[in-house]
């Protein structure tokens, strides 16, 4: 078992790492850490010291620190159990014994040079990451956001985001440079953040200006740009409300939408459990104009739009579904349902909506070969349309 110390460093040189720390700092002969870190604590260690430099391969890093006997101290910026080290270390070396000296990290010090109150934060990450973290925390409509950036993902790339998906009730604190030399806060409106360029080092905190103006559970139908002419290709809302209750989204990870057409249930999906990674299938190209329109215009970032014919796709190549909508089939349902066998977690939940009879004596006959466990299906009528079957089933092991 290997031992890690793991050093929080401060944006400064003259108390860059708690007293404690620094005590310790004669007894070890390898560090490690950034070369921005190298500079700020390369004062305080021993004259006959060995670094070895984070440059962001951790395969490599983790190969290097291997052949390292004895403990090895780790310098990393703030508080390490913050988005940081910390969890590196466990993710390559999950045997490792760990002790940690931290400092305040990025978003702590600037709540405290702008006043907001860190216990209200809902503190998220973009750096080498995807947006589904902010994503999720802007749908939820959290007030007081954070966000940590990098040199793809920064404050003016954010600010562009949110103001692409209507999410213009923000206001954006920007804090560049925290503690060091070239510190300075400002604070923007959207629009002025997404004309400027700001320092490379930053942090960013998003605070709710206004009521937000994005829908609810249920969005009404009208509401949706659909195919032209064809008023009526879309899943009504009382139907897609069901359809989506039956999924039992709040354990998935992955939902596939299988034949998304104006994107009404992905959005949907989307809108009532951002934390779920949504991928959304169509074959018509035209569809795709309109799923973006849509996500844009009802403020729902982060579904993957996948254009072409589902059956010609290399489904491996997508993460595996809890949970499977489908909204089209071509024709070729039991070729459909055997390539979500294939593809699906055990225990995932699949639910088709059917208005021919055919389709649903397919769905069954499928699910019952497949080894599937049907549950008690729901009919629907909306008006003067056709009654609805709305169909779910659960892949067993």
């Amino acid at each position: 078992m290997k031992e890690y110390l793991v050093i929080g460093v401060a944006n400064h040189t003259d108390t860059c790492c708690s007293a404690e720390a620094i005590t310790l700092l004669p007894q070890y002969p390898v560090f490690s850490g950034g070369e921005r870190h190298y500079a700020l604590v390369k004062h305080l260690l021993p004259a006959a010291h060995t670094w070895i430099t984070i440059r962001g391969n951790m395969p490599d890093l983790f190969a290097q620190y291997a052949l390292v006997e004895g403990p090895l101290v780790i310098f990393a910026s703030g508080d390490p159990l913050f988005y940081g080290m910390v969890q590196t270390i466990y993710k390559y070396d999950p045997a490792a014994h760990v002790k940690v000296y931290p400092q305040f990290n990025s978003i702590q010090r600037l709540c405290a040079k702008t006043g907001q109150p860190y216990e209200k934060v809902r503190n998220t990450s973009v750096h080498g990451r995807s947006w589904q973290e902010l994503d999720t925390a802007l749908i939820k409509g959290e007030p007081l956001i954070s966000i940590l950036t990098d040199n793809t993902r920064s404050p003016q790339t954010i600010a562009q985001r949110l103001l692409e998906y209507g999410f213009n009730h923000y206001e954006m604190w920007v804090g560049e440079d925290l503690d060091g030399a070239a510190e300075s806060i400002f604070r923007l409106s959207l629009t002025e953040a997404a004309t400027r360029e700001f320092y490379t080092l930053n942090c960013v905190l998003m605070k709710q200006i206004s009521r937000p103006a994005q829908p609810g559970l249920g969005i009404d139908d009208h509401l949706f740009a659909g195919l032209p002419g064809r008023p009526n290709m879309i899943t009504k809302k009382a139907v897609r409300l069901l359809a989506i209750s039956r999924l039992q989204l709040h354990q998935a990870k992955v939902c596939w939408d299988i034949g998304f057409c104006t994107g009404a249930v992905a959005i949907e999906i989307k809108r009532c459990y951002p934390q779920t990674d949504v991928w959304a299938f169509e074959k018509r190209p035209e569809c795709e104009d309109i799923l973006r329109q849509n996500t844009r215009q009802l403020s729902a970032p982060g579904i993957h739009c996948i254009m072409g014919d589902f059956y010609e796709q290399e489904h491996a190549s997508f993460p595996a579904p809890d949970a499977v909508f489908i909204g089209g089939h071509g024709n070729r349902l039991p070729e459909l349902m055997q390539i979500i066998h294939t593809c699906m977690r055990a225990g995932g939940i699949i639910v088709m909506n059917a208005v021919l009879e055919s389709s649903a004596e397919q769905f069954i006959t499928m699910a019952a070969q497949l080894g599937w466990e049907l549950q008690p299906e729901e009919v629907l009528q909306i008006n003067e349309h056709n009654p609805i079957r709305v169909l779910t089933a659960i892949r067993k092991a």
